[in-house]
């Protein structure tokens, strides 16, 4: 069976969407949104907020999924902290240029992992 967070994954692998359209376009469904719309809300956070200045666009996009959710500004903050305290414990970094190793010559996680994480991560706070 196929987990949403490889189809995420796979979403991004292919080249057909960026981080954060990859994750909010898997779970259009439960956000409530069409998935034009996803993509569409998304489009701007390909290689992180700011082009790779900010908050890789997986993270933007789970973030996203939660506030459509949720519908509960203080319910959603809580849940997007620890998905990004558990993203920044796995990959060193939740900035897009230095999980790309923009500066450093250090990848630290390649876009479809950093996909898969996120999804990972919001999985567990949907189901809490």
């Amino acid at each position: 069976m196929e987990t949403r967070k490889n189809i995420a994954k796979e979403k991004k692998r292919s080249g057909s969407h960026n981080c954060a359209q990859a994750v909010l376009h898997t779970y259009a469904d439960i956000a409530g949104v069409d998935e034009d719309m996803a993509m569409n809300m998304a489009n701007a956070f390909g290689t992180g907020m700011g082009c790779m200045e900010g908050t890789c666009g997986a993270l933007v996009g789970a973030g996203m999924v939660l506030g459509m959710v949720n519908k509960d500004k203080v319910k959603s903050m809580k849940q997007m902290r620890e998905i990004m305290t558990k993203f920044q414990q796995r990959n060193g970094a939740t900035q897009c240029k230095l999980l790309k190793g923009v500066g450093t010559k250090v990848v630290l996680r390649e876009c479809p992992d950093c996909v898969a994480d996120a999804a990972e991560f919001l999985e567990e706070q949907l189901g809490a």
